[in-house]
């Protein structure tokens, strides 16, 4: 029940696209498609490959979860550039104006203009 709850919740936070197109496209090729289907029908004969059947339910989950892991990670790369961006141009702007202002501590300094 708990889980089906999380599920319900989280269809609320879907984004239109994903409401619209659910289903990720494969980057299988048509072939190698069918051969995948046709191993996911047969009864698995390994005690590994018969846990893994168990699971195959949560193959949209972890579609999800690894979407939500890349995007948080290119975030995270974005603000660190921007971060980044961001001290240098506050190092450009207190240059630019200690180029602009006049006093006993700018006029030690060379100018950087």
């Amino acid at each position: 029940e708990r889980v089906l709850r999380l599920g319900e919740m989280c269809r609320k936070l879907e984004s239109e696209e994903e409401k619209v197109l659910p289903f990720y496209p494969s980057s299988l090729a048509e072939e190698e498609q069918r051969d995948a289907e046709q191993v996911l029908r047969e009864t698995p004969a390994e005690p590994l490959a018969q846990a893994m059947q168990d699971y195959v339910g949560l193959e949209r989950f972890w579609q999800r979860f690894n979407k939500a892991k890349l995007e948080e990670l290119a975030l995270a790369r974005e603000r660190a550039a921007l971060s980044r961006r961001n001290g240098r141009l506050r190092e450009l702007l207190a240059q630019y104006l200690e180029g602009v202002s006049v006093s006993q501590e700018v006029l030690r300094k060379p100018n950087p203009l």
